[in-house]
C-alpha cells in the first residue's frame, strides 16, 4: 500500500476491521473510521520520530478544524476532551459523553478518511474516595463512544496513584488505548522523575498492564502558558530512555504556547507519540490574536486582543466580553463560556463560522506538516489495521516484572521510599 494514499479498497478494508465494537454498535452504517487510540501511537512509531495532536475540542469549530487539518495532512489524530472539560460538571458543549457523536457526523459530513481515537483525557481521581463513582463513569464512556481514555490520579503520592490505575484498569477495555500519568502538570513546579515514572510503568507490568503512553510533568502548565519555562526536553529525554524496555510512548501535555522549536524537539529527541492542545485551539477559533505557537497575546491590561478578521464576530465577541465582566472573568477562565456561546456560535453567518473552523484547520496542519512530522502517517495505521485484522493490534511489551514484588502491601512500602518534591499543588485542569 503506498504511504501517501489511501485506497477506498484499503478503506473499506480497515473500516470493517478496525472499529471497536462499541463504534459499530453506536454507528453501524457510518463511514468513520474511529478507532483505538493503540492505533494511532503506533502510527507514529512506525513512522519515527513522529507524533500527532491530541486536539480537545471545546467547541464544534476546533472539532471541524481539527480534522480537516487531519485530512490534509494524511494524518492520524486524537480528537478529546477532559474530564473537567466535559466531565460531570462540564464548561464546554462537547463532553466525554457525546464527543463521539460530533467526530462520528463531523467525519461522515467531510468525507474524513483517516484515522481517529476518541479519547478521554485527564480522567482525574483526586482521591481514592472517587474510585467507585469512577467505575461507573468509565463503563458509560466507552458506552458512549471513547476508544482511548487517560487514568489521572497523578497528584496523588505515588502509591496511590499506581493503586488507583490497577483498581481501575479493568474497566477499560483491553482494546482500547491506555495513557497514565505521573507528576501533576504545574510548570517547573514538583518535576516529574525517573524514578517515580519507573515506580508507576513497572508496578503496571507486573499486573499485565502496558499503557500506551506516559504524561509527566517536564515544565509545561495547562491554560495560557506563563511561567516561560515551558517543556524540559532533556528532562523528557531522560525519563523516557530509563521507561525504554516497557515501550511505553510519552504524552505531552501543556502544548499551547510552547514554540515549535521546543515541540520539534520533543518529536525528535523523545519518545512522545502524542502532542495535547486545548487551549490554543480555543483561541484560534475565537480570532483571538495568538503568537506562533498559539498562547494568546494580551494587551497592557491583561486583557485578550480580538482580531476584527477572525474567529466570532465583531458582535458576538462584545456580548462574551460583556458576561465575562458580569462574572469577573480572567483571561484564563474565559473557557467558562464555551459552553453558553455554543450556540450562539453556532447562530453566526456561515462566512464567520467557516473562518472559524478554517483557522483551526490552518494551524493544526502546520502543527502535522511541519512541526510534529505526523504527515502521511493515516496509511500506516490503515495498513496496520489490515495487517492485523482486529480492532486490537495488541500491547506493545509483555511482563517483565514479578507480581510478587508488586503487592498493595509491596507497593505501599516502595512508594514510601520514593523521594521526590511534589511542589506546590499544581493545574491539574485541562
Amino acid at each position: 500500500m503506498s504511504h501517501s494514499a489511501i485506497t477506498n479498497k484499503d478503506f473499506q478494508k480497515a473500516l470493517d476491521a478496525g472499529r471497536p465494537d462499541n463504534i459499530k454498535r453506536l454507528f453501524p452504517n457510518s463511514h468513520a473510521l474511529i478507532v483505538s487510540g493503540k492505533y494511532i501511537d503506533r502510527a507514529m512509531i512506525k513512522k519515527g520520530r513522529a507524533m500527532t495532536i491530541a486536539a480537545n475540542g471545546r467547541n464544534h469549530f476546533v472539532l471541524k478544524g481539527a480534522l480537516m487539518a487531519a485530512q490534509r495532512a494524511n494524518a492520524a489524530i486524537i480528537i478529546e476532551i477532559a474530564r473537567s472539560e466535559g466531565g460531570t460538571s462540564a464548561y464546554c458543549p462537547v463532553s466525554l459523553w457525546n464527543i463521539s457523536r460530533h467526530v462520528d457526523a463531523l467525519c461522515n459530513e467531510l468525507g474524513i478518511t483517516i484515522p481517529v481515537a476518541i479519547h478521554a483525557d485527564h480522567f482525574g481521581i483526586k482521591s481514592p474516595d472517587e474510585i467507585p463513582q469512577a467505575k461507573i463513569e468509565i463503563s458509560s464512556l466507552f458506552d458512549a463512544g471513547i476508544t482511548s481514555i487517560a487514568i489521572d490520579a497523578s497528584h496523588l503520592p505515588d502509591a496511590q496513584n499506581l493503586l488507583a490505575n490497577l483498581e481501575l484498569k479493568p474497566f477499560v477495555p483491553d482494546w482500547a488505548g491506555l495513557e497514565t500519568e505521573v507528576g501533576e502538570i504545574k510548570g517547573k513546579s514538583g518535576l516529574s522523575t525517573a524514578e517515580e515514572a519507573l515506580f508507576l510503568i513497572q508496578g503496571l507490568n507486573a499486573h499485565n498492564i502496558f499503557p500506551n503512553w506516559i504524561a509527566l510533568n517536564n515544565g509545561t502548565t495547562h491554560g495560557i502558558e506563563e511561567s516561560g519555562t515551558g517543556i524540559n526536553v532533556e528532562l523528557t529525554e531522560q525519563i523516557h530512555e530509563a521507561l525504554a524496555k516497557y515501550n511505553v510512548s510519552g504524552a505531552q501535555h501543556g502544548t499551547s504556547g510552547n514554540s515549535s522549536e521546543k515541540l520539534m524537539q520533543i518529536a525528535q529527541k523523545t519518545r512522545t507519540t502524542k502532542a495535547n492542545v486545548a487551549t490554543a485551539l480555543q483561541m484560534i477559533s475565537w480570532g483571538v490574536e495568538v503568537n506562533d505557537f498559539g498562547n494568546a497575546i494580551l494587551d497592557s491590561n491583561g486583557d485578550f486582543i480580538k482580531q476584527p478578521d477572525k474567529g466570532m464576530s465583531e458582535q458576538t465577541w462584545k456580548k462574551m466580553l460583556a458576561v465575562a465582566e458580569k462574572q469577573k472573568l480572567k483571561a484564563g477562565d474565559f473557557k467558562k463560556l464555551n459552553l453558553p456561546f455554543e450556540n450562539i456560535f453556532l447562530a453566526q453567518p456561515k462566512d464567520i463560522r467557516d473562518r472559524m473552523a478554517k483557522d483551526v484547520e490552518n494551524f493544526i496542519f502546520n502543527m502535522l506538516a511541519n512541526v510534529f512530522n505526523a504527515q502521511d502517517t493515516a496509511p500506516l495505521a490503515i495498513e496496520d489495521i489490515i495487517q492485523t485484522a482486529s480492532a486490537d493490534p495488541g500491547p506493545k511489551c509483555t511482563r517483565i516484572e514479578k507480581p510478587e514484588d508488586w503487592t498493595k502491601e509491596e507497593i505501599l512500602r516502595k512508594g514510601g521510599l520514593i523521594q521526590t518534591d511534589k511542589g506546590t499543588t499544581g493545574n491539574f485542569d485541562d
